[in-house]
């Protein structure tokens, strides 16, 4: 068999989509069993509803859960919240999101949440090329944020020998490629930069040297810009792949890329069940090509914090259900931006991640690196940001990098912008999720 079509789970990735219907629905009866036994947060919430059987074709009739809930939940039943419907004896690990959009959360997990989090991540992971005779650096932040340990024990579930780097120390992290042999690594799409940098200022050497054939990208937008591809790709001589795509609350990673497609698969069909509404509205929406919503996602297999229609704040669009090429049957998407970081500036809504993209084809102007400052509610009269000037641009050129920027964000997005030029590597970098928004008090 081709390589590049091969399967981790063949059996559930090429399943058909009348025959992944029938199994999801047998799932979620059986987990809405369990949610309404056991968990007083839904129980309280769904009311009535919580006392009646409930196929997943009338799991529009409940309402939405958001964030503020769950936040709402911790604080009102410390540590875990009521959503916990397990007993504490049975969390066998715990998380905590990011926090990049309010008071962080804690997570928890069974040792079967777990071994279904890792597996259908290792899907994710597989289906962008890792392979048992790989041996990947891992380099996202070890902490109580699930991208370094799950998304390690994911690497693991691939057959791959995982290297347990984490972030910092990035001469040692050159030495450590070039010493293990390492083929494939694991990290944010803005870390081959520094990487980069250091390995010219060090040694000389080009990126091409270090022999990497892979890189899994996760936490950051971007990689579906063209020109940014085509510019890692062509330094580093790696494949690119952004196979790290999920959400702490519900399944730490369940979309990537495969080599066929820049869309997302969705790997998670067996145990989440996707929905797609107006996010205006709340109305449903239909999963067919060109669609464009929040994704609202269900747990069918969770045992100690089970999420029923969990708004995601991801708007994402439908770009494929038909199947792939690699042989998997998951219909594919594209992440917009996100609800929360949305903001209107003269009647035009503008996302974050329309922003990169249009920095990220300027590679000679620009790192890519920038922040938006919001001042006060909104809607605002221009986008204010900071952008970090490309390496080895010379200051004396950051007026015209600046004009030129201002130019092509107008031309793309249509909103008037400020930016202001700032030196390359000056603006931080992150361990996991990137936030592009400041809000000054």
């Amino acid at each position: 068999m081709n390589d590049s079509i091969a399967m981790l789970e063949p059996a559930i990735e090429a399943m058909s989509v009348q025959e992944l219907a029938a199994s999801r629905e047998r799932s979620w009866l059986l987990q809405w069993e369990y949610v309404r036994a056991h968990s007083r947060f839904y129980q309280s919430k769904f009311g009535r509803a919580a006392s009646a059987t409930l196929p997943l074709e009338r799991l529009a009739d409940l309402p939405l859960t958001d964030k503020g809930e769950l936040r709402d939940s911790v604080r009102r039943h410390p540590p875990f919240g009521d959503h916990l419907s397990c007993g504490e004896t049975e969390v066998t690990r715990l998380h905590r999101t990011s926090g990049t959009t309010g008071d962080a959360i804690n997570i928890v997990w069974t040792e079967q949440d777990a071994g279904v989090t890792a597996r259908v991540g290792a899907r994710a992971l597989f289906a962008a090329g890792l392979r048992p005779t790989d041996r990947v650096v891992h380099c996202l932040n070890y902490c109580l944020w699930t991208g370094g340990l799950t998304d390690h024990l994911s690497l693991e579930a691939t057959g791959a020998t995982v290297v347990p780097f984490g972030v910092g120390n990035t001469r040692r992290l050159l030495q450590t490629i070039d010493e293990l042999g390492i083929t494939a690594i694991s990290c944010t799409p803005s870390y081959p930069a520094l990487l980069e940098q250091v390995l010219t200022e060090t040694s000389g050497r080009k990126p091409r040297e270090l022999g990497l054939r892979l890189a899994l990208f996760g936490g950051e937008a971007g990689l579906d810009n063209e020109d940014f591809r085509q510019g890692l790709e062509q330094r580093w001589g790696f494949a690119v792949r952004n196979a790290n795509y999920g959400l702490s609350e519900v399944l730490s990673l369940f979309a990537g890329q495969c080599p066929f497609t820049n869309d997302l698969h969705f790997h998670a069909g067996d145990v989440v069940f996707a929905e797609l509404i107006d996010p205006k509205n709340n109305a449903t929406l239909p999963i067919e090509p060109g669609s464009s919503g929040e994704l609202v996602l269900t747990n069918l297999y969770r045992q100690a914090q089970p999420l029923v229609r969990y708004r995601t704040g991801d708007i994402v669009t439908i770009a494929a259900i038909e199947p792939c090429p690699c042989g998997r049957t998951s219909w594919r998407f594209r992440v917009v931006g996100r609800t929360d970081d949305m903001f209107n500036v003269r009647g035009i809504n503008v996302f974050p991640a329309a922003i990169f993209e249009v920095l990220a084809a300027a590679g000679d102007l620009t790192s890519g690196h920038f922040r938006v400052t919001l001042r006060g509610p909104g809607p605002y009269d221009r986008i204010e940001m900071q952008v970090e000037a490309a390496l080895g641009l010379a200051a004396d050129k950051f007026d015209g990098a600046a004009a030129k920027l201002e130019k092509l964000v107008r031309d793309r997005i249509g909103a008037g912008c400020d930016i202001a030029m700032v030196e390359h590597m000056s603006l931080p970098r992150t361990d996991g999720k990137t936030s592009w928004i400041e809000r000054p008090e």
